[in-house]
């Protein structure tokens, strides 16, 4: 995959670029702030851009900015964005659109080689993967709907890895349930937040975190 990094730590930086390109990946570019990755992807696009949240010159939202900005100009870019936190009202943005090849990563996920490939995998192929804590976060938030209270406790535990990008069939090796069971669930969960008639893996989770963000 040819992907650029924006980061602005550089020992975080380097060790990312010797990570991925250990993995086989081609970094064409590795940088320090949002406007530099921008110019980077203007002069060559890459097939997916990993990027801090919070970048110089005011280490606030100039990442998640730069990301949404990719995202609009360049749809076909795949964007993995990496935050010290989980910051709700920056998670929520990026998934007001489509979420098709969006991913929002903790930091510490970082530090667990495997599952933040697995993750960058997911994304540069088109798919999603949401962070668990961003989830569970985002479900709190919004856990007085009446909604989500109709939700069995395992109805809820599908839900949330449904929200982090697994297919049924992930979820089912999750829960040690067949994928029958996980599609009764996923159905039923449907039906109680009003969403039986999206089809589509991508449309589903889209629809399910754009209930969770509302």
């Amino acid at each position: 995959m040819r992907v650029m990094l924006a980061e602005d730590s550089a020992l975080l930086r380097e060790g990312l670029v010797r990570l991925l390109k250990e993995e086989g990946h081609d970094v064409l570019a590795a940088v320090g702030d949002a406007d530099a990755l921008l110019e980077a992807v203007t002069g060559e696009r890459p097939d997916a851009v990993v990027v801090d949240v919070r970048m110089p010159p005011t280490h606030t939202d100039e990442g998640l900015r730069a990301a949404l900005e990719i995202r609009r100009r360049w749809p076909e870019v795949k964007v993995l964005v990496l935050s010290q936190y989980v910051e709700k009202k920056y998670a929520t943005e990026l998934m007001s659109g489509s979420i098709d090849g969006v991913g929002y990563l903790l930091k510490d996920r970082v530090a667990q080689v495997g599952d933040f490939l697995d993750a960058l995998e997911r994304v540069g192929a088109g798919g999603t993967a949401f962070d668990p804590e961003v989830v569970r976060q985002l479900l709190a938030r919004t856990s007085h709907a009446d909604p989500l209270a109709q939700l069995t406790a395992r109805e809820r535990q599908v839900l949330e890895l449904m929200a982090q990008g697994l297919t049924n069939a992930s979820i089912a090796q999750s829960l040690h349930v067949s994928q029958s069971a996980v599609e009764k669930h996923v159905n039923a969960l449907f039906d109680k937040l009003a969403l039986s008639h999206t089809t589509g893996y991508s449309r589903r989770v889209l629809a399910v975190l754009r209930y969770l963000g509302s």
